[in-house]
């Protein structure tokens, strides 16, 4: 087990090398400068952007010689790697500056680029990772650790098949051998299983997922996957292939309901400042992570409870006059999992298509919008009338209002706050209108 105290030396560059990255940093602290001059947002993604248009080799420069944990997965990333870092943070105590996080979600190579620039002194980095750029992270960054946390369709026009990025991971890891990061990996999805198998070496978590659509055929051979019924020792069932030798692994630490089970057999309460079953999930997998540069279950905990609002997630805020909480949710997974989060009437659910979003739609047949009857909703955004026609069908009480503005202002004058569901563009837009980035 690695432990904090050792430390890392950045990559040294040569003279040509240093002169490039420095003068793109510049440029790309400039031009982030001018967009939160010009309220275009905190300017991250745009520094990383500029930055690595003028040194193309910036993001494998930048995270070479570093201890680097990455997360990743279509669901979480941005929370877990929000508590991974306060526990790193907290047991770094008066250290906290050695690690490096890029904290506000931007996961591409260019927004990693930008966040480690940033810090070129820090040895420790919590780096919440694109699928896509997984691959690239393991080959140039070779991080220690790798959250692997789950697949599900996600931007279906964009990924197109889940199993496509599932064999990068794998392909990734096999070539990486036994230089390559200790996996943790949630054991309950086999896709994620699969890729993981190629690690030199993996801590299996039981996440507990309950959604299981984007996983009923076995990855290695094509068959139909067989679920056992819930217990106690598997609240959710366990699944195998009845085909091949690919299965459900067990695992070294789980879920339990609202605790989590430590390889020592001790259950725990996180107490998360964040509402919601699967981040326990998430939890579990960062105190599986922590652990592998020796941070104490107990210390992570306490990093973990400084999180509430990771990127802006689960924040309450006040737009054109209303007083709301933010939830986002991207795809059907994400939906699954924040719908029973929903405590207002009226709830405002807000979506739109374009490529942060995914510009298909036909996942809104895929969730269970039925568990809103009872309740008004309010569709908004730019794909109001898809959402429209969903709720119709499943018999839920709705009007549309496709600007944002005009949906706040008619939950203006609640005295309480008004839950507000948004994929990914709305939700940006909402936390700009609100002043939280």
């Amino acid at each position: 087990m690695t432990e904090l105290s050792r430390r890392a030396t950045p990559a040294r560059l040569g003279l040509a090398q240093r002169a490039r990255l420095r003068a793109a940093t510049l440029a790309g602290d400039a031009a982030a400068l001018v967009s939160r001059a010009l309220g275009k947002g905190s300017g991250a993604s745009i520094r990383g952007q500029l930055l690595t248009r003028l040194d193309p080799n910036a993001f494998r420069e930048l995270v070479k010689g570093r201890r680097i944990m990455s997360v990743t997965g279509t669901n979480g990333k941005t929370t877990t790697t929000h508590l991974l870092a306060a526990a790193v943070r907290t047991a770094l105590g008066e250290e906290a500056g050695r690690c490096v996080t890029n904290a506000d979600g931007a996961n591409l190579h260019y927004g990693i680029a930008s966040a480690l620039a940033k810090a070129r002194k820090a040895d420790l980095a919590v780096i919440e990772t694109d699928e896509r750029v997984v691959k690239d992270m393991i080959a140039h960054g070779r991080p220690e650790v790798l959250v692997l946390l789950n697949f599900s369709r996600d931007q279906l026009d964009r990924n197109h098949e889940i199993k496509f990025l599932g064999r990068a991971w794998r392909q990734a890891l096999e070539a990486a051998g036994p230089d390559g990061p200790v996996v943790i990996a949630n054991s309950d999805d086999p896709l994620v299983t699969w890729a993981a198998e190629k690690a030199h070496r993996v801590v299996w978590v039981d996440t507990a997922s309950t959604w299981s659509a984007d996983a009923a055929m076995c990855p290695q051979c094509g068959a139909m996957l067989d679920r056992t019924d819930p217990s106690e020792d598997a609240p959710t069932g366990r699944w195998n292939c009845p085909e091949c030798d690919l299965t459900e692994h067990e695992a070294s630490y789980a879920v339990h309901g609202p605790l989590i089970e430590l390889p020592d057999g001790r259950r725990v309460d996180p107490k998360l400042n964040v509402p919601g079953k699967f981040n326990i999930s998430n939890a579990a997998c960062a105190l599986a992570a922590a652990a592998q540069w020796g941070i104490d279950p107990d210390v992570a905990l306490v990093g973990f409870r400084t999180v509430s609002a990771p990127a802006g997630r689960f924040s309450t805020a006040t737009i054109a006059g209303a007083t709301v909480r933010l939830v986002l949710s991207k795809n059907p997974a994400g939906w699954a999992e924040s719908l029973p989060l929903v405590q207002t009437d009226p709830v405002i659910l807000a979506i739109d298509s374009v490529a942060a979003d995914g510009k298909d739609v036909s996942w809104l047949w895929d969730v269970d919008f039925e568990q809103l009857r009872g309740r008004h909703v309010i569709c908004s955004g730019p794909r109001a009338y898809d959402l429209a026609v969903r709720l119709s069908y499943a018999e839920v009480d709705h009007r549309v209002l496709v600007d944002l503005e005009d949906a706040l202002r008619a939950v203006a004058s609640g005295p309480q706050p008004v839950d507000i569901v948004a994929t990914y563009t709305p939700f940006q837009k909402l936390l700009k209108m609100g002043g939280l980035r």
